[in-house]
């Protein structure tokens, strides 16, 4: 008997279910790599210096691309590794780690602020007539939704007295604080001084909101913010290149801050708070839990199939899949979208209508950081779409359009 012969009978008597099929990927090839002309396109045109996209089908990588420079004047060239300030981004590691408390007993989301910071106990709101008593305390509630009234001191009838106490955008970009040589929690004390800008529960109102939360955790837990998160989060998701300060070694990965010119061309953003920050060589000692972190585009994609595969990654679980529904359903009525369209979870901005976010589906959740870094989650299509790239300020529309791509290269469902 012929050796051919000899492996058919063998296969038929083991059965297909041992071999199976490799699955058939529902993105077309000449589709993603449409991704990869557009970006090199705003890199030719000097709109964008550089840039990563990352997508996960599945929990597997289905498009990954660095584009352009991490360093125009070095030529040092953007890789998947490439270390990106998230800003923002940071705020869903930062509710997270409160959920997790919750999950142990630790906190309520209905506890008032105050059981962990004093000094929101009682808490005032500035008006047009004046300043007056806020009508109830925040909870811990408010500010995972930024229905607290807090906003980062931009507003004109407050910003005046946030730049005094070292807050506010007279003190870099309003949430920055990487600069700062103490721990957040005494920069959290002196807002609580300061007037808000809505009455509590009356409003969404984008602020410190997340940044008290980091306070609350470490006071709940006795622990500091960033080893917290390292613990939680970072450590068992083997997220290796996730911190609040940049360490010596990985320097040279950190991609330099750009910004947009009156021409919509990059020039390289200046040192200090309103441009390459403190994120190497600062006090160390700020750990903002609302736009702290510093992250690539594969530690933060492997944070989002965690959240994807309800809470769990590898073996190892972060919360419940019940936890990660409240994080991922809409928790602020009708205060973040009047029309409905659109709602706000414990930490992400949720589609609520087919249409609202571009192609992203319904229950999409999805937020982006201050250097115009951006991400989604779509659990019908089982995707994650991480974009990164530190553009400050950032008139180029490429993250905007990148998540569209990636939808018109999805073909078979």
């Amino acid at each position: 008997m012929d050796r051919a012969r000899i492996l058919a009978l063998v296969l038929l008597a083991i059965g297909p279910a041992v071999l199976p099929a490799q699955a058939p990927t529902p993105f077309a090839a000449d589709r993603l790599a449409r991704i990869d002309r557009l970006m090199q396109q705003y890199i030719d045109s000097g709109k964008v210096a550089g840039a990563v996209g990352l997508v996960l089908h599945n929990g597997k990588v289905v498009y990954q691309h660095a584009a352009g420079w991490s360093d125009l004047a070095t030529h040092r060239g953007m890789t998947p590794t490439t270390l990106f300030r998230i800003a923002s981004q940071t705020k869903a590691l930062t509710s997270v780690v409160i959920l997790s408390l919750m999950e142990e007993g630790k906190l309520s989301v209905s506890d008032p602020v105050s059981r962990y910071i004093p000094g929101f106990a009682h808490t005032t709101v500035a008006t047009s007539q004046g300043t007056k008593p806020a009508s109830r305390q925040i909870t811990i509630r408010d500010l995972l939704t930024h229905t607290a009234g807090i906003s980062y001191g931009t507003d004109s009838l407050v910003a005046p007295l946030y730049s005094a106490q070292g807050l506010g955008p007279a003190a870099g970009w309003g949430w920055y604080t990487a600069d700062k040589d103490e721990p957040i929690c005494t920069t959290i004390e002196r807002l609580a001084t300061l007037p808000f800008v809505a009455q509590p529960g009356e409003r969404w109102v984008y602020g410190y909101n997340t940044d008290i939360l980091g306070c609350v955790a470490e006071r709940a837990s006795g622990i500091p913010l960033d080893e917290l998160i390292r613990t939680r989060i970072t450590g068992p998701l083997k997220m290796n290149d996730t911190f609040f300060f940049v360490p010596a070694a990985a320097a040279g990965r950190l991609a330099t801050v750009y910004a947009s010119d009156s021409t919509n061309h990059v020039y390289r953003a200046p040192d200090g708070p309103r441009g390459q920050g403190n994120y190497v060589t600062g006090p160390r000692k700020s750990f903002a839990g609302g736009a702290g972190l510093v992250s690539t585009a594969p530690d933060y994609a492997r944070f989002l199939q965690m959240l994807l595969n309800g809470g769990e990654l590898d073996g190892v679980r972060i919360l419940a899949p019940h936890t990660v529904d409240l994080m991922t359903h809409n928790q602020s009525g009708m205060l973040f979208d009047t029309t409905g369209a659109n709602g706000f979870g414990f930490g992400f901005g949720i589609v609520q209508r087919y249409g609202a976010n571009g192609m992203a589906s319904v229950g999409t959740f999805s937020w982006g950081g201050a250097y115009g870094s951006q991400y989604a989650v779509d659990p019908v299509e089982h995707l994650v779409i991480v974009f990164m790239i530190n553009q400050l300020p950032n008139h180029a529309d490429l993250g905007g359009k990148f998540p569209t791509m990636v939808y018109q290269a999805l073909v078979a469902r």
